[in-house]
């Protein structure tokens, strides 16, 4: 052997993360760079609604679902597993190739990147949408409109149309879980129409995930999938449930990002639809109402409720009973409000209770 090879470095053992001045190291650094500029970079409302919610993302949505609508199989899970395995079986290499404590660094710098591609395919997908105008500055609202009298008066309209929807909703019955209902596809296109938004939104596919033990356990009705704009359905959800979960998960392949705004949008959809729907709509928003009013006034409206509507209303607290963990709940819920602040939604998870504010406000039916 010459003393030239033998005063060469040993590299030759180490991961390509760690050779001097590797091109994919810089990569790597701007990935991360342009992430963080994106977290932290204050954007004008208005180019967010103009040239994103209403020009990018009316064309990217209607591909993209309907690609990830060709399969029952959630593509979430696939990219869950895909990430998880792969990123386990290269800090592995790492590991083996030059020990714990050198390892230390690619490994790290690898998923520190593997977020920032992960943001910044979030942001591009759909995630800019947490940057829109709100919709009570998009329509016309009155807070005025909002009082305790007036809350009283949408709850007993509630009570009004569940007993009369019940029996009419339960003989025409629910479609499958994973069916894409017509019906339902059409009121979507017309509850956009009453909120200002006419362009065209790809329905998504209910399908299950392998996340459904933890939808179960921490009581998530659903979830869109942002990085192939799907539609995510808890297993447990009782069939009158189904259409407003569905129609909300719709709202967010809208472009509504806002969980009171979907809620709303869904409620709007529901209204549109058949009994069935306008059914599963009414009696969310019956607990949606009642929830916020004062303890006298939420027993004399509740008083009125049927016996059917009342044993469904039953139905769902049995099923949170049996299938909740306060603990997963808890702590779920916890990192979803994080989650929200995180992405300029300051009211985090109590968003949820706008759907009445928006109800009330606006007036729209």
């Amino acid at each position: 052997m010459s003393l030239a090879s033998n005063l060469q470095p040993p590299t030759s053992n180490l991961p390509p993360e760690n050779l001097p001045y590797n091109p994919l190291v810089k990569l790597r650094l701007l990935v991360i760079a342009l992430a963080a500029a994106a977290l932290v970079a204050p954007l004008p409302v208005a180019l967010v609604e103009r040239a994103y919610a209403r020009t990018v993302f009316p064309r990217l949505q209607p591909v993209v679902t309907a690609l990830s609508n060709l399969t029952a199989v959630a593509w979430f899970d696939l990219l869950l597993v895909l990430a998880v395995v792969g990123f386990v079986g290269l800090g592995l290499r790492d590991v083996r190739a030059s020990g714990f404590t050198r390892a230390l660094l690619p490994v790290t710098l690898r998923l520190v990147t593997l977020a920032s591609v992960a943001y910044l395919a979030f942001l591009l997908i759909w995630g800019l949408n947490y940057r829109r105008q709100p919709m009570r500055e998009r329509l016309p609202f009155d807070s005025s409109r909002i009082s305790t009298e007036s809350a009283v008066r949408l709850a007993r309209e509630s009570v009004a149309e569940v007993n009369a929807l019940h029996r009419s909703a339960h003989a025409q019955g629910w479609p499958a879980a994973d069916q894409v209902e017509p019906r339902l596809v059409a009121s979507l296109a017309q509850a956009l129409a009453a909120v200002g938004d006419r362009h065209h939104v790809e329905p998504g596919r209910p399908k299950r995930s392998v996340l459904d033990l933890y939808f179960r356990r921490a009581g998530v009705a659903g979830m869109t999938n942002p990085f192939f704009l799907e539609t995510l359905i808890a297993s447990d959800l009782l069939p009158f449930e189904r259409p407003q979960v569905v129609a909300h998960e719709w709202a967010h392949l809208a472009g509504i990002s806002n969980e009171g705004e979907a809620n709303f949008l869904g409620w709007l959809t529901c209204l549109r639809g058949n009994a069935a729907q306008r059914y599963s709509g009414w009696l969310f928003l019956y607990s949606e109402v009642v929830s916020g009013l004062p303890r006298a006034a939420a027993q004399e409206v509740s008083a009125a409720l049927a016996d059917g509507p009342r044993a469904d209303l039953r139905a769902i607290r049995a099923r949170y009973e049996r299938e909740v963990s306060p603990r997963v709940s808890g702590a779920g819920w916890q990192v979803y409000d994080s989650y929200l602040k995180a992405n300029r939604v300051d009211a985090g998870t109590a968003s949820y209770a706008e759907v009445v504010q928006l109800i009330l406000g606006t007036g729209l039916r």
